[in-house]
C-alpha cells in the first residue's frame, strides 16, 4: 500500500463543513427581505456532500466584502467546522474579492488544487477555464477551499476534487498520521 493511499485509509470518513455563497447582489435581496434568486449552487453542494456522508454544519449567504468573509472563515473555524467552501467572488473583476480575503489568513496552502482544477475545468470548456480562480489550504487546522460560483464549477470541484481528497486533507491539516 502507498503512504498516500495508508493516510486516506486513516483519514476521517466523514468532515464537517461550513458553507458560504459569496454573492453581494443574493446578500443585498435577503438584508432587504426580498426574495433572491434560488441557491443552485448552494443546494447542490450540500447534497454532493451530504450524499458522500459528510455533514453540512450551516450554509450562509455573504457579501463579497473581505471583512465579511474573513470574520465568516474565522467563525466557521470556531463553530466546528473541519472543511470550509466559499463559493463564488473567485473572478476577474474588481468586485472579486474572496481569494484576496482568504488568503492571508491560511497557514499553508494547496497549489495544486487550483491547478487541477483549471486542468479539468480545460477539458470541459477550453482555454476560458484560464480565468478560473481558484485556491485551497489550510487556516488554524481547518481544510478551506475557494471555488467558482457556477453550479458546474461547484460540481466539478466537489466531485473530482474535494469530496475524494477533504478527509486526507482534514487529517494532514490536523495533524492526524497514521
Amino acid at each position: 500500500m502507498s503512504v498516500p493511499e495508508e493516510h486516506k485509509r486513516e483519514a476521517p470518513k466523514s468532515v464537517r463543513f461550513a458553507l458560504f455563497i459569496v454573492s453581494s447582489s443574493r446578500f443585498k435581496a435577503l438584508q432587504e427581505g426580498l426574495e433572491p434568486p434560488e441557491d443552485i449552487t448552494g443546494a447542490l453542494m450540500e447534497r454532493l456532500l451530504v450524499r458522500a456522508g459528510h455533514t453540512v454544519l450551516f450554509r450562509r449567504v455573504l457579501p463579497d466584502d473581505e471583512d465579511a468573509i474573513r470574520e465568516a472563515l474565522r467563525d466557521a473555524i470556531d463553530r466546528g467546522a473541519e472543511a470550509v467552501i466559499f463559493s463564488g467572488g473567485t473572478g476577474i473583476s474588481p468586485d472579486d474579492r474572496t481569494i484576496e480575503a482568504v488568503r492571508p489568513l491560511l497557514d499553508k496552502e494547496l497549489p495544486g488544487f487550483g491547478e487541477l482544477l483549471r486542468l479539468l475545468s480545460y477539458e470541459r470548456i477550453g482555454p476560458a477555464a484560464m480565468l478560473t480562480r481558484a485556491l485551497a489550504g489550510v487556516c488554524r487546522g481547518t481544510a478551506v477551499f475557494c471555488i467558482p460560483g457556477s453550479p458546474d464549477a461547484a460540481e466539478l470541484a466537489i466531485r473530482k476534487l474535494i469530496g475524494p481528497e477533504v478527509g486526507h486533507v482534514v487529517g494532514h491539516a490536523r495533524g492526524r498520521r497514521p
